[in-house]
């Protein structure tokens, strides 16, 4: 199983190619989710409150352990 650190940064590096790809082929108001989702990384650093982290680990597809959105 993915460790919670990895399994966000699979997460979070997927949400900023789709919203890149969806720019291009649909509207450039898709960068608001890239912008969105690294607002969330940044604020996690600093607040240590991660929503993918609690939503990854009730989903069960990432194991306990590791910090906040990549933190140690």
């Amino acid at each position: 199983m993915m460790s919670t650190n990895n399994a966000i940064r699979v997460l979070a590096g997927t949400m900023v190619l789709v919203s890149l790809l969806l720019s291009v082929v649909w509207s450039s108001w898709w960068l608001l989710l890239a912008a969105f989702v690294g607002v969330n990384l940044i604020q996690s650093a600093f607040t240590g409150f991660c929503p993918a982290e609690k939503i990854l680990k009730r989903t069960g597809l990432a194991k306990d352990g590791g910090g906040s959105c990549c933190g140690s």
